[in-house]
């Protein structure tokens, strides 16, 4: 989900890819960026970088 994240992909475009409610989506984003102490999504995207988690191609 990360990379959908990444590449600017909306919570409801990431539900409808993945088959999961839009509901469920926001859920994973938001522990996402719990999990990554992270204010938004850019800066998810840059902490999981800088911890391994991503690859650079994010």
């Amino acid at each position: 989900m990360l990379h959908l994240m990444a590449r600017g992909t909306s919570n409801a475009e990431i539900a409808r890819l993945l088959s999961l409610s839009s509901k469920t989506v926001a859920n994973y984003v938001s522990n996402i960026l719990q999990k990554l102490q992270a204010a938004d999504r850019e800066e998810a995207i840059v902490r999981a970088r800088e911890a391994g988690l991503a690859q650079e191609n994010l």
